[in-house]
């Protein structure tokens, strides 16, 4: 993890969006721009066509896909790549989040506002679910990014405060927290809470996790497909799990 070389990947896409030089001429996102620049400085490496399609990233180390959403989009993709070479799918969760408002009508941006929520990398779970088919392929690797942002929203809202139901128009990002690296099955572990005991419920990894009951029934459930942990009995109705 480089802070210095990813607060300088911001500083140059930003900078560049303000003078209207090139990245994001294709509508392309900051956060999904930054890390590319992060990742791979080298712009030679960026949008290469693989086949039928574009890669994020294609270097010595295989093919890197920046995937912010939606991972069922994905699918295809990995149909072709995954025969190819290595595939890491790198995923941002916003750790620290600030929220700012825009008003359409007078460019008027609010000061910012911190979330109350902070994101975790126990988040990736129902994105893995999508692509739950494709987790075992000895070419997939997956990269999660915590990062601070500053969130843009529209005020275009359907509530009185027009906040409710407002679109998502930009992220900056303004910091980087962790990054969790996954080359195999084996290092799905690393998404396992420590706190949590030697056998273990839903409920248990719930709490530990910090996530939703259903996104942590989605969770055990990637976990128990890649081999990461075990059913070893029940308590009641619920099945008990190790590592």
């Amino acid at each position: 993890m480089d802070r210095l070389l990813f607060q300088n990947a911001c500083e140059r896409v930003v900078d560049s969006k303000k003078e209207g030089s090139g990245i994001g001429i294709l509508g392309e996102k900051t956060v999904h721009a930054v890390l590319k620049n992060y990742l791979v400085p080298d712009q030679s490496c960026h949008e290469i066509k693989v086949g039928n399609f574009y890669a994020d990233i294609v270097n010595e180390n295989g093919i890197i896909e920046i995937q912010t959403r939606n991972f069922d989009k994905l699918r295809r993709k990995l149909e072709a790549f995954l025969t190819l070479s290595p595939v890491t799918i790198v995923y941002p969760i916003p750790h620290t989040k600030w929220l700012r408002w825009v008003n359409e009508e007078t460019g008027e941006v609010s000061p910012p506002r911190k979330s109350p929520k902070s994101g975790t990398p126990y988040m990736v779970f129902p994105e893995l679910y999508k692509i739950k088919n494709y987790l075992l392929h000895p070419n997939l690797r997956l990269h999660i990014v915590l990062i601070d942002l500053e969130e843009y929203r529209l005020l275009n809202g359907w509530s009185q405060d027009k906040k409710k139901g407002s679109t998502r128009n930009d992220g900056i990002p303004t910091g980087l927290v962790e990054e969790i690296f996954i080359q195999n099955t084996e290092e799905y572990k690393k998404l396992i809470p420590d706190t949590l005991p030697e056998s273990f419920t839903s409920k248990d990894y719930q709490k530990a996790a910090g996530l939703r009951t259903r996104s942590a029934v989605t969770a055990l459930n990637v976990l128990h497909y890649v081999g990461a942990v075990k059913r070893v009995g029940k308590k009641g109705r619920a099945y008990l799990y190790s590592r």
